[in-house]
């Protein structure tokens, strides 16, 4: 992209939730750029005020690709721009864009967390042009590179924010069911269940931060050498897509045996629930049946 943002016409789809798109819609306009939005639901219009600029998809998913072609077309979109890119409707996307000649951006859930999001040309994670370096090239590049890491300009990704804006974006979903009534979300549960998780989640947030603070206490002054597992959602894309496990228990059981077997006996195993880990997994029961 250039830096005026003359002659590029960006069309957004899904986005994280709250007004992180939007935000950044305004500031392409601003550099001279136009935008556009395509919302599957009421949680997508509710955070883009831009009425003019909307573009409200109602359809069956299966008409999807071709109306999207069509708006690509009329509208003369250059750039399209999506938040995970293994979602369906993000994943015909991403396929009609490459057929079309356009630029395909990616966010993607911080890989370095929080106050972080990732940013990539083409794809993310698995799909992520990193896949095709090495690790000697990956070497040589961050031999270039300032190893220190800058405060981040934002708090974007906070947590506390983070569940806030997913509560909200789910009660607007289900709200405005009606309105979008061939929605279809990406992820297993309904929206119902996805809005009751996230308020459970926001409202047991103290109690989960004073059992954080005890167990880290516990871990650093216990004086055993421990082993540290940073688990990921079983529900997120990266491990669903691009792991060769299907479940959590899969992998669990896999690190535990593992461990078991060949790890000194005074040695601990600690594992690192993910901060968004709201139990429809049953993570921590697994952990305990397994040991």
């Amino acid at each position: 992209m250039n830096s005026t943002g003359q002659g590029h016409r960006f069309l957004f789809l899904q986005g994280p939730h709250g007004p992180f798109f939007h935000r950044l819609g305004r500031m392409l306009a601003a550099a001279g750029a136009t935008t556009w939005r395509v919302g599957f639901n009421r949680g997508d219009r509710a955070f883009w005020p831009d009425t003019a600029s909307y573009i409200p998809y109602k359809d069956p998913p299966e008409a999807w690709d071709l109306c999207l072609r069509a708006i690509i077309a009329e509208k003369s979109i250059t750039d399209i721009v999506l938040y995970g890119d293994t979602r369906p409707i993000h994943a015909v996307a991403v396929v009609a864009a490459r057929a079309l000649g356009l630029t395909v951006h990616v966010f993607e859930e911080g890989y370095l967390r929080p106050h972080w999001v990732t940013y990539e040309r083409g794809g993310s994670n698995g799909h992520s042009r990193l896949m095709t370096m090495s690790i000697r090239q990956m070497q040589q590049a961050l031999e270039q590179s300032d190893m220190e890491l800058p405060d981040a300009p934002a708090r974007w990704g906070d947590m506390r924010q983070h569940m806030f804006w997913g509560a909200l974006y789910h009660w607007f979903v289900l709200t405005g069911f009606w309105d979008y009534r061939n929605f279809r979300p990406h992820r297993a549960l309904t929206v119902g269940q996805e809005f009751v998780l996230y308020c459970k989640r926001l409202v047991l947030l103290p109690v989960h931060r004073l059992r954080r603070i005890a167990a880290t206490w516990a871990i650093q002054h216990g004086g055993a050498p421990y082993h540290l597992v940073i688990l990921q959602l079983e529900h997120d894309a990266s491990f669903q897509m691009h792991s060769p496990f299907t479940t959590m228990a899969e992998f669990l059981t896999l690190v535990v045996e593992g461990f078991a077997k060949g790890a000194p006996r005074h040695h601990h195993l600690v594992f690192k629930a993910h901060p968004l880990e709201d139990g429809r997994t049953p993570v921590a029961r697994e952990i305990h049946r397994l040991t």
